[in-house]
């Protein structure tokens, strides 16, 4: 089985300013720039990402952006592309966010046509899935999870391995709840299932999954105990600097 490398990524969301996203990043440089046991990023709003790479150049802790134009560039007011990412030095894109889903009315066409922006443009693209509750209920999460894999992944040339996929269920995000170790695996599982349906068992295992969802320092350990779960999209607890250190070191 190939050794996947765990990502830790913070989705700052809607908050902080030019100071105070300075300082959060300075702060979590100083805290977790040791850690050699993954892969470190934080998603500050767009306005705010040159002001975080300033403080993080130089350091290994990668940055990205919050959403992504499936657009090149053109009259698309309010949209950001890829281009404008790249000349801020950005690595990762997060792309389908739930709440990017439910409050923009994203589709899942929509959600495939930013993965492939970002491929071409040689970003990272952390693609979300999720289920809400109702769907969870009727036991139709592994369904609704699949036509979301396959419409985010279709057609995809050799840089699928490059995708990140982040399974979070809308149900827990921001709410307190969190998906047992088990759930996640459970879902998972499922996902790596369907990528090597999709493009064989040798992508499958090396393409990382993130499980996102009311992280916390005190239930990451667990979580990334489970051999499908690859690290973890963080909401609120990346806002403070030791929060999201207590989640980067969870092996300590």
């Amino acid at each position: 089985m190939t050794k996947r490398r765990p990502l830790i990524a913070g989705n700052w969301k809607m908050h902080l300013d030019v100071a105070s996203a300075a300082a959060l990043a300075r702060e979590v440089a100083n805290k977790v720039s040791r850690a050699r046991h993954c892969d470190i990023a934080v998603m500050p709003p767009h306005p705010l990402i040159p002001a975080v790479a300033r403080v993080l150049d130089g350091s290994p802790i990668g940055y990205g952006a919050q959403d992504i134009s499936a657009e090149e560039e053109g009259a698309f007011t309010g949209e950001v592309s890829a281009r404008m990412l790249l000349s801020l030095g950005c690595t990762y894109a997060i792309v389908g966010h739930s709440e990017r889903r439910e409050y923009h009315l994203e589709s899942d066409v929509l959600v495939h046509a930013k993965t492939v922006m970002a491929l071409k443009a040689g970003l990272i693209p952390v693609v979300c899935v999720g289920e809400k509750l109702a769907e969870r209920k009727a036991e139709k999460t592994l369904h609704r999870i699949r036509t979301q894999v396959e419409t985010a992944l279709k057609g995809l040339d050799d840089s699928v391995g490059r995708v990140v996929l982040a399974y979070e269920p809308i149900w827990a995000i921001g709410t307190g709840l969190t998906a047992t170790p088990a759930q996640a695996e459970e879902v998972h599982e499922f996902i790596r299932g369907v990528v090597d349906s999709m493009y064989g068992a040798q992508v499958a295992e090396k393409i990382r999954i993130l499980y996102g969802g009311s992280v916390k320092p005190d239930n990451a350990s667990a979580l990334m105990s489970e051999k499908d779960v690859d690290g973890a999209l963080v909401g609120g607890a990346s806002l403070t600097a030791e929060s999201f250190a207590g989640i980067v070191n969870y092996g300590d």
